[in-house]
C-alpha cells in the first residue's frame, strides 16, 4: 500500500473544516448526528481522505453509541491502531493505514465473532454503494 502524504494546507483544500478537524486534528463529531450513524445501505465504507476501503456494510451494526460501528475492518492492513491517552482516558485510536486520517476508536465490547467495536466518525467516511 502506497502512503498518501499531504501538507496541512493540501488537506485543508480537500476537506471541509469539520472533516479537517476530525480527520487531521483527531477531533470527533457529536454522537447521534453523523451521516452514517443510521445508514443501512449496502456498500463499502472508504476513508474520506484517501479513498481506502475500510469497512463493509456487512459488518456494520447499531451499537447504541451514537457513531457508526463495525465489528471488523474490510482488511486488517487498512487500519492502524495507536494508543490514545487524551481526555484522561486510555483508548485505542483507529487511523487509516494509508493516509493516517483519524477515524475513531476501537473497543473490546463488540459482538461476535470478533468482540470488537470500531466506533467511527461518519465525517471520516464515504459510502461507496456501487460496491454492494
Amino acid at each position: 500500500m502506497e502512503k498518501v502524504v499531504k501538507s496541512a494546507a493540501q488537506w485543508r483544500e480537500l476537506l471541509s473544516p469539520e472533516e479537517y478537524h476530525v480527520c487531521r486534528e483527531k477531533g470527533t463529531e457529536r454522537a447521534f448526528t453523523g451521516k452514517y450513524y443510521k445508514e443501512s445501505a449496502d456498500g463499502v465504507y472508504r476513508c474520506r481522505c484517501c479513498g481506502e476501503a475500510l469497512f463493509s456494510s456487512a459488518t456494520k451494526y447499531d451499537s447504541g453509541s451514537g457513531w457508526p460501528s463495525f465489528y471488523q475492518p474490510a482488511d486488517e492492513g487498512a487500519l492502524g491502531i495507536n494508543r490514545d491517552t487524551s481526555h484522561g482516558m486510555i483508548r485505542e485510536e483507529v487511523v487509516c493505514a494509508r493516509c493516517d486520517a483519524h477515524l475513531g476508536h476501537v473497543f473490546s465490547d463488540g459482538p461476535a465473532p470478533t468482540g470488537l467495536r470500531y466506533c467511527i466518525n461518519s465525517v471520516s467516511l464515504t459510502l461507496d454503494k456501487s460496491e454492494a
